[in-house]
């Protein structure tokens, strides 16, 4: 990647939005950090989405000397003369030594992620990279979203939204997301098997150049249900699921037993695996990859990832937030948007020869 775009000229590299999260924690840290990088600056142009005063407050605690222009946010466009520019929103406030969840707060993180979707939407940007936001600070600002899965699947008007992690060798998408694990079996269906299945099949194909990704699905129950032994949700539900997705030309194979499969992908037998639940997934990703892995949202129009991490208000301002995560999201997000790219301009040509 870093090859190809080292003989790019500026104009034609990718545009990368990044939302500053949080103002009242690691965010504004973790985006300076990883944004001080030259291999990353060399990569892409940058729109940071947020507070100026408060990227040069963390700046300022890093001793990192400031590398960015700055601009109004009312009025961003594609063609800043910087590699990185920050949109500036300074009618928020935010005073550093808060550390906690505010309104204040949520009413800025939510609008820096309302204005990236939507120069997304326009081709301003050509992804979006979110530092972590508080649920308990959206609360507050009265939003209707729990958080930016819900959000971004709002405001592109999208039906489907699938979680999907990258967590160094292992690529996982979420059956099920954030639902207790006794109500699960109420929401698990074929469909919300299918769908995982399904758009992590075109992400791997549009985002990671894997003509016929071979993907992995968990069973739901220990050892597959032992025939029905153990639960028979992998006979009525996740079998049919698979066989829907193999009549469409799918590579998917299943179901297998969690306890193994994940060691399998991670060896490299599978391109990508779907859990059916949220810890069942969480928990080899995070073993795997625990500072360095990236949260991605299938189902969308736009690109959009994020580390996998928090607010982590405890160590805001300290200088202390490792950047591994925002640096492997921005890092995943110009791959993504470099892949994106040449995989349409093959479907385009595909098309032309086609007629």
């Amino acid at each position: 990647m870093n090859k190809n775009n080292s003989n790019n000229s500026i104009s034609e590299q990718p545009v990368i939005g990044i939302t500053m999260g949080d103002a009242a924690g690691i965010g504004p840290e973790v985006v300076v950090k990883a944004l001080a990088e030259p291999e990353i600056r060399r990569a892409a142009k940058f729109i940071v989405f947020g507070m100026n005063e408060q990227l040069f407050y963390a700046a300022d605690k890093a001793e990192i000397e400031p590398f960015w222009g700055r601009h109004q946010h009312e009025k961003i466009s594609r063609d800043y003369p910087y590699k990185v520019v920050v949109a500036d929103y300074d009618e928020y406030s935010v005073p550093p030594w808060i550390k906690r969840p505010s309104r204040a707060a949520g009413e800025a993180s939510i609008r820096f992620c309302l204005d990236a979707i939507d120069a997304a939407k326009s081709g301003i940007i050509d992804a979006v990279v979110t530092a972590p936001i508080n649920k308990t600070s959206w609360k507050l600002a009265g939003a209707r979203w729990p958080g930016h899965t819900e959000m971004l699947a709002d405001r592109c008007k999208s039906r489907r939204k699938v979680m999907m992690f990258v967590a160094g060798p292992l690529k996982l998408a979420l059956a099920t997301i954030h639902e207790a694990l006794f109500e699960v079996r109420h929401k698990f269906t074929i469909g919300c098997v299918f769908e995982p299945i399904d758009l992590l099949n075109d992400a791997l194909k549009e985002y990671f150049c894997l003509a016929n990704p071979k993907i992995g699905v968990a069973a739901l129950n220990p050892h597959a249900g032992e025939a029905g032994q153990f639960g028979d949700e992998e006979q009525r539900i996740i079998s049919p699921a698979i066989l829907l997705a193999q009549e469409q030309g799918i590579n998917c194979v299943g179901p297998f037993p969690a306890d193994t499969l994940f060691l399998r992908a991670a060896l490299g037998e599978f391109d990508g695996v779907v859990a059916m639940y949220h810890d069942q997934g969480m928990i080899p990703v995070k073993l795997l990859a625990f500072e360095r892995a990236v949260n991605i949202t299938l189902g969308i129009p736009i690109i959009r990832t994020s580390p996998a991490h928090g607010t982590a208000f405890d160590i805001a301002g300290e200088n202390l937030a490792n950047p591994a995560g925002m640096r492997a999201a921005i890092t995943t997000a110009i791959q993504m948007a470099t892949t994106k790219k040449a995989y349409q301009l093959a479907q385009a040509k595909t098309e032309t020869d086609a007629d």
